[in-house]
């Protein structure tokens, strides 16, 4: 049981060591890519609702349009209707705003799995190597353990976490891209 519990250590290190790494490198990337995203979000997101300046200018023109002409009657001033059109906003922004925000969303659920994904790496070494038991009874904890883990499938889990930042970077792009595209066709084409 000795060696058997000497050699599962030192893969288990590795294999935490490894998810360790790997789940901080996609906690900086999630990081600084969420908090660009956010922003520009933030910015696009003013495109779905209605712009308070061209109310503004809708209520003016009508002032104008009625001050400027000198044979309107006030009967005729009293049935115009004085509403502006109803806003909806440009598909493309809707568009826009869906993939940016889904885009955060994913980053931030890769986030959230990568921090769960540490803690447990850190949990199962805690479990699985605890130096007060003798090696016979560790040797079937960490079994019991490792069991489960492949049991739960949890190094496919960690292997789908890049793949999930994938998607999100896809999103991002995708909302780019008709983003770029609405703004200026040069712009688009280069």
């Amino acid at each position: 049981f000795h060696m058997y519990v000497k050699m599962t250590e030192e893969e288990d290190d590795k294999m935490a060591n490894r998810w360790q790494k790997d789940a901080d490198g996609i906690l900086i990337f999630t990081g600084l890519f969420s908090a660009a995203l956010a922003a520009l979000a933030a910015v696009s997101v003013q495109d779905l609702r209605p712009n308070p300046q061209d109310t503004s200018a809708f209520y003016l023109t009508n002032i104008y349009r009625l001050l400027a002409d000198p044979n309107v009657s006030r009967e005729s001033i009293l049935a115009t209707p004085a509403q502006p059109p109803p806003f909806s906003p440009p598909r493309s922004a809707v568009l826009v705003n869906s993939f940016w925000f889904l885009s955060l969303v994913v980053s931030l659920t890769c986030a959230l799995l990568a921090t769960m994904l540490q803690q447990w790496a850190r949990r199962y070494v805690e479990i699985t190597q605890p130096q007060r038991y003798s090696p016979h009874k560790r040797a079937p904890i960490r079994a019991f353990f490792a069991n489960g883990m492949d049991k739960f499938h949890l190094p496919w889990s960690v292997e789908a976490l890049p793949a999930l930042l994938h998607l999100s970077l896809f999103l991002f792009f995708s909302g780019l891209g008709v983003f770029l595209f609405n703004i200026n066709h040069t712009v688009f084409s280069v």
